[in-house]
């Protein structure tokens, strides 16, 4: 008598991953305190970078922690726009430089 063998098969489900929140002119100004005027300048200044939408500009939830970021630097630290572009560069790859030193800790 012969064994019958049946190979095991794992379906994934696939789940999408959603995309991130947007937010409206008004709707970061009013989540993060600051006049529209305000952010637009950000925006000019290149510390804040829109989604460029139709028929108006949109922004990732990511954005209001960053503004955040930004107030705290200019208001508590006193330093100048030009300035918060560098030091948010320089926070941004520490971030990258401490996930990879984590993922080489966790995979090495």
């Amino acid at each position: 008598m012969s064994t019958i063998r049946y190979q095991i098969v794992r379906y994934h489900v696939h789940t999408r991953v959603p995309p991130p929140e947007t937010l409206t002119l008004d709707e970061l100004s009013r989540l993060v305190d600051l006049h529209p005027e305000m952010v637009l300048r950000l925006v000019e200044l290149g510390l804040v970078d829109p989604e460029v939408g139709e028929p108006e500009w949109l922004f990732q939830d990511a954005t209001v922690p960053r503004i955040w970021k930004i107030r705290r630097l200019h208001r508590d630290l006193g330093i100048n726009w030009g300035g918060i572009g560098v030091v948010l560069d320089l926070l941004d790859r520490i971030d990258d430089l401490e996930r990879e030193i984590a993922w080489l800790r966790k995979h090495l």
